[in-house]
């Protein structure tokens, strides 16, 4: 069966779960495998010409966050966007109650994504977060984290819906880890059109003298040289 012929939460059931925690743990992010056909990244990426659509616009240089804009998504959510949201929390949350457990942590996140973001609007956050990105040649993101509020979920995941090399040339996606009492470490990933990056919030566990250490995460894109970069960021809780 091709990937045209399956839902994208069979999408997300495909994937391997040690081979994912396996990846999480080593590096602090790990491709998916695709998730949106060709098709569904074409109409995902189009739906930015309709501002109907979100609640609101950021200009990345007007706030000095980098170059180029991105949309908050309104509610409800277009059905692939929704669908994979519901698939990955339960993929991913195995992962986040043992990097809690590992850093002796609390691991608030309940069973379902449902009960999560009650959790979420409950304390006030209760802007939505799913976001759609757009860079064009020049454009490029500065290191953040999307922390949003005291509740956080400690992954995400970036959609590419453009295929680089292709469609544009630079924009790679950048993570950059602090190590403790180490230099900082950086991981460049190329996001092929349709596949999804997982990649850490906040900080995640790292092997230490005294057992586990919390090393801080931030993450951006480099420059796009040429043509146009879209991607879609499913974040797993809400804004205040």
């Amino acid at each position: 069966m091709t990937s045209t012929q399956t839902r994208p939460d069979e999408r997300v059931a495909a994937i391997g779960q040690d081979a994912l925690a396996g990846e999480m743990n080593a590096h602090g992010c790990a491709l998916t495998g695709p998730l949106l056909t060709a098709a569904e990244c074409r109409d995902i990426a189009a739906l930015y010409d309709e501002p109907a659509l979100f609640r609101s616009t950021i200009d990345m240089e007007r706030l000095r966050f980098g170059r180029g804009q991105y949309r908050y998504f309104n509610r409800p959510f277009p059905a692939p966007i929704e669908e994979l949201r519901q698939a990955l929390y339960p993929r991913l949350l195995p992962i986040a109650r043992d990097w809690a457990a590992r850093l002796g942590r609390p691991a608030p996140w309940p069973d379902t994504l449902d009960e999560w973001l009650d959790m979420c609007h409950r304390a006030g956050q209760t802007k939505s977060t799913q976001i759609l990105l757009r860079y064009r040649a020049g454009d490029w993101n500065a290191l953040h984290r999307d922390l949003y509020g005291d509740l956080v979920f400690p992954m995400q995941v970036v959609v590419g819906l453009d295929e680089p090399g292709g469609d544009y040339t630079g924009g790679e996606f950048l993570m950059v880890e602090q190590r403790p009492r180490a230099q900082s470490r950086g991981t460049v990933t190329l996001l092929p059109r349709g596949h999804g990056l997982v990649f850490t919030t906040r900080d995640r566990p790292v092997p230490s003298a005294r057992g586990w250490s919390a090393a801080p995460v931030r993450h951006g894109v480099s420059t796009v040289r040429t043509g146009l970069r879209r991607t879609l960021g499913l974040v797993f809780h809400d804004a205040s």
